[in-house]
């Protein structure tokens, strides 16, 4: 079993994406230069094209809520020193944070 504690430190989403080879430098710079709004609008046009545009029975209007927590679960974790820091980013207890951490499967993420 892991342990329940995680560290903070050298947890990176733009490093762990680079070592998959998802990324790349180039990439970034691109996204760099994106609006978030712009960027969330590409990824569902993307992902539509796929589909041939019909995403129909996939809740994005109330799945939105928990793919933008997950992210910025991600980001705290990724940005601060520690879980102490990331929960008080995030204006989370310690508890609650721990909480999150498993209901968004963090931990496993950055493994």
């Amino acid at each position: 079993m892991k342990a329940k504690n995680i560290t903070t430190n050298n947890k990176s989403i733009i490093k762990k994406l680079k070592d998959q080879n998802k990324i790349n430098d180039s990439l970034l710079a691109c996204v760099g230069s994106l609006s978030l709004e712009d960027l969330i609008g590409l990824k569902f046009e993307l992902s539509a094209e796929h589909i041939n545009n019909r995403l129909y029975g996939f809740d994005i209007w109330r799945k939105t809520s928990y793919i933008v927590k997950d992210a910025i679960l991600k980001f705290a974790i990724s940005t601060t020193k520690s879980k102490k820091d990331a929960a008080r980013f995030l204006g989370l207890t310690p508890q609650e944070f721990y909480r999150v951490c498993k209901q968004y499967d963090v931990n496993d993420y950055f493994d």
